[in-house]
């Protein structure tokens, strides 16, 4: 990517922004300001980055979509399809703004969960205490103009000691083309508290071309457990940019699945800052690519703290042409004596053409530490096709069956049934289109 090209993109973000007089602005607007600021400092990172060597962003750079407009016409029975019975509070933002019409907080969530502006001026030093100090925007530019268009927001607070059975769902919806929409994320579990939360990209146009610039930040009390599920659907011509941030308190629990099925490119960050003792996170991954998609996911998990125990898996299905890249960075700091950490990257290629970039990272600088890591690349055991046509099976079959339960395994971990077998069902439609 040329420099005038990084220019004129950065350039014409920067022009579309919009900023009050200096005397009228708040917090939120001075912290929009910042964040523009540094964007404005930084460039767009191209394969020169070691960050992002197999990932070429270039085409961003010829497609300077202005930010997404309020503009939604859609009523329920448009998003039935979408809907999760277990879900029984959703909020529902439409290119990236808030749909209040297509949302439902039940009444004991009505002071837990909601849109960004509903929080303003009564819940202001909880939101200045954790919006953007998670995600760093100093050198990310991504979250750096996500923060700077920063109007909408989806906001869960759950309180100390609350615990929610039923999982909150938010749906974040692509409807509009040739645009960039910015969805934004907040989560917060209170010392003691338990949920499950859903983020779920879908797109209502497949052939659409579009960006979506997200960023989720999700912060742990002590002997707070979450679980977060990701899962991205979006339009096959759309770019995807994502980054999340999970702060972890003493003795919480942090378990996240992310799924990638969608986007032309797309790249999903998650940062994992283990800030107190006994903190646990257990995260999984999928992408399951064909065609020319690129799906780059990079995950960096810092145990700060000793005792600490980390668990991370991660699988890539490739087909076609496309190409499917992992790097996971696990680092241990000097004071996180007694962790226990381990990641296993899992890929299987089924076509020549196919391609995947796997590195898994460890950085240790304690001495009593127990660490861990693994990667493969490969195709279809051949002995295992064999034994299945042995048993009835065509070996078209035995290919589908072997594919599908290697992206199984992590969808298995989905502890909502409809969403499990939604994904199934688009894996096993995947398998047997081949």
């Amino acid at each position: 990517m040329t420099a005038s090209l990084q220019s004129d993109y950065l350039q014409y973000l920067l022009a579309s922004w919009d900023i009050k007089p200096a005397e009228s602005l708040s917090w939120l607007d001075r912290l929009r300001a910042e964040a523009i600021d540094r964007a404005g400092t930084q460039q767009l990172p191209t394969k020169k980055d070691e960050e992002w060597r197999f990932t070429d962003i270039s085409p961003l750079a010829r497609l300077p979509f202005q930010a997404a407009t309020p503009k939604c016409d859609l009523q329920v029975k448009d998003i039935e399809h979408l809907k999760l019975k277990e879900a029984e509070n959703r909020l529902v933002f439409v290119d990236g703004h808030f749909a209040p019409q297509l949302s439902i907080i039940t009444g004991s969530l009505s002071h837990i969960a909601g849109n960004l502006p509903a929080y303003l001026g009564s819940r202001d030093a909880l939101l200045q205490s954790h919006l953007s100090k998670h995600v760093g925007i100093d050198s990310n530019v991504f979250a750096a103009l996500n923060t700077a268009f920063l109007r909408d927001a989806a906001v869960i607070v759950f309180p100390k000691e609350f615990v929610l059975k039923q999982p909150v769902h938010l749906l974040f919806i692509a409807t509009q083309s040739e645009v960039t929409s910015y969805p934004r994320s907040l989560i917060i579990g209170e010392p003691g508290s338990q949920a499950t939360v859903i983020e779920d990209y879908v797109s209502l146009q497949q052939s659409a071309a579009y960006i979506t610039n997200s960023v989720t930040e999700i912060s742990l009390a002590e002997h707070a457990r979450i679980q977060h599920i990701r899962v991205q659907r979006e339009s096959n011509q759309a770019f995807h940019l994502a980054n999340c941030a999970v702060s972890l308190g003493q003795a919480s629990h942090f378990q996240s699945t992310a799924v990638t099925l969608g986007a032309q490119i797309s790249r999903y960050n998650m940062d994992i800052h283990i800030m107190n003792k006994a903190a646990e996170c257990d995260i999984s991954g999928l992408s399951m690519i064909s065609g020319r998609q690129l799906a780059d996911t990079h995950t960096c998990i810092d145990h700060a703290q000793p005792h600490g125990i980390s668990q991370q898996q991660h699988k890539c299905i490739v087909d076609d042409a496309a190409h499917a890249v992992f790097n996971g960075k696990i680092i241990v700091r000097p004071h996180a004596q007694r962790t226990n950490s381990s990641q296993s990257s899992r890929n299987l290629l089924l076509s020549k053409s196919a391609q995947i970039d796997t590195k898994p990272q460890l950085e240790i600088f304690a001495d009593d530490v127990k660490c861990a890591h693994g990667a493969t690349v490969g195709q279809l055991d051949a002995e295992e096709i064999f034994y299945l046509q042995s048993r009835g099976l065509s070996e078209t079959e035995a290919r589908n069956l072997l594919t599908f339960a290697f992206g199984a395994e992590i969808i298995n971990r989905i502890p909502v049934p409809s969403l499990k077998q939604q994904l199934e069902h688009v894996v096993l439609r995947q398998t047997q289109s081949h």
